[in-house]
């Protein structure tokens, strides 16, 4: 049976109010699709649903939920089922819904914790939104160098549930410094007496609370870890980052660099649950810039007005020159843009772009120019300059393009901006203007205007 045959039946459970089979159903599934089946129900019967779950099943389900759906349960449930909630939640995914619920829902949720997990998630949300620290869980298993295999294994077995995951142990001394980590492979392999100093590696691939999410990402991306160790500016252990943490960082961030190379401010929401004022409003900014900016292209042709009054054929080839200048400089940038993103372009590669696309553009311009000229050659017989003139125009906005396309976004690193803001809509209006130029300057020249 798969999902959609499962949510009908569940549906259907539920409708006819055969909740004793709604249940055992119910958990046979994996706690994100059961996530989703609660957010597509009716606030009450989500509320039902919900109520049906096993705590500790409970716990992940909610983790999973859209904040809205998770305000919703938090107004109808009692304090005492909204502390096992908690209590069996992850402090990575309570952090997380505390910063996306309302203060007053907030409030309620601090009030059904103890003291002791009330600080840490103040000490959690403190740390920089796009920090390191900021999504870090503090649930992990650490060892002592000193523990034989056998001690390091019976403590792992007494304290491993409490953790976010076992793959790794972290090695620490007295001070919480890290010392090395060991996986759980490297104890089950070993001898009872073998002691973790031994085994352990002590050169510890780590990061700091204030590094940068993105850094974080492309060494899991890079080194394809499962986790990686978090330490505050004295080398203490405070928490670690997990793969599952990171994939969503991923995704955040490419969702946002595709919306910025759209031309609209990033949201972080979902396109369906974003009201239209809010998707308005994110895309108004950046479509008044370029609208305003297209005044720059109606000054250039006004400017150019007596060219094409002079030989009205010019002004039929203006929309193919912008087109292909648009698109040849929207391909630079995207492949520089996503260069930088993977780290693989730094901003002391300039010159390498730099001639990269130069070469690139001169066999592209050289190949379209070519083409263009025997297509307009055969269809405007007698119009050989204005040809000849489109043809090297095409040739000369392709170089440019291409050229400005490579190194607008590594420009735009070195400002401090996001390279993503230098994509196509932006591209294409610098482009326009300098690719016209470039048109008549040369219909000047060829043509004697």
């Amino acid at each position: 049976m798969n999902f959609e045959e499962k949510i009908d039946l569940l549906n259907q459970l539920l409708e006819e109010n055969r909740f004793k089979t709604l249940r055992e159903e119910i958990v046979e599934l994996n706690e994100v699709d059961i996530s989703e089946f609660i957010e597509m129900l009716p606030k009450e019967k989500a509320i039902i649903v919900f109520r049906f779950l096993p705590k500790d099943l409970a716990a992940e389900v909610f983790a999973n939920l859209e904040t809205e759906a998770q305000q919703r349960i938090i107004h109808e449930i009692t304090d005492q089922e909204l502390g096992h909630i908690l209590d069996e939640m992850f402090m990575d995914d309570m952090v997380d819904m505390m910063e996306e619920l309302p203060a007053g829902v907030v409030k309620r949720v601090l009030k059904n914790t103890d003291e002791a997990t009330r600080g840490t998630i103040n000490a959690f949300l403190k740390y920089p939104k796009d920090s390191a620290g900021s999504i870090m869980t503090a649930e992990f298993t650490n060892l002592r160098a000193n523990m034989s295999v056998k001690e390091a294994i019976n403590y792992i077995r007494k304290h491993g549930a409490d953790s976010e995951t076992l793959y790794n142990a972290y090695v620490i001394d007295s001070n919480r410094v890290l010392d090395g980590v060991i996986t759980l492979r490297t104890l089950l392999l070993n001898r009872d007496d073998e002691i973790v100093s031994d085994l352990m590696e002590d050169d510890v691939t780590k990061v700091h609370i204030s590094d940068d999410k993105e850094d974080v990402a492309y060494l899991f991306n890079r080194y394809d870890y499962l986790s990686l160790p978090v330490v505050d500016s004295e080398d203490r252990l405070v928490g670690i980052i997990t793969y599952d943490d990171i994939i969503d960082v991923m995704e955040d961030e490419t969702t946002e660099d595709f919306e910025l190379m759209a031309a609209t401010i990033p949201s972080g929401k979902a396109y369906l649950k974003t009201p239209a004022w809010e998707l308005a409003r994110n895309r108004i900014v950046w479509l008044t810039v370029l609208m305003i900016s297209g005044v720059i292209t109606g000054g250039i042709l006004s400017r150019y007005e007596e060219s094409f009054t002079a030989i009205p054929l010019l002004v039929t080839f203006i929309p193919m020159l912008t087109n292909t200048g648009g698109n040849a400089g929207s391909q630079a940038s995207t492949l520089v843009i996503r260069g930088m993103v993977l780290n693989e372009i730094e901003v002391s590669d300039g010159l390498k772009v730099l001639w990269k696309e130069f070469r690139v553009s001169l066999i592209a311009g050289l190949f379209l120019a070519v083409i263009n000229y025997i297509r307009l050659y055969i269809s405007y017989p007698g119009q050989e300059k204005v040809v000849l003139v489109v043809s090297l125009a095409i040739f000369a906005t392709v170089i440019l393009a291409k050229v400005v396309g490579g190194l607008l976004p590594m420009a735009a690193k070195v400002f401090k901006l996001d390279p993503a803001i230098m994509a196509a809509p932006l591209i294409t209006t610098i482009v326009d203007a300098m690719s016209l130029m470039l048109y008549f300057v040369l219909a000047g020249w060829i043509l004697n205007l």
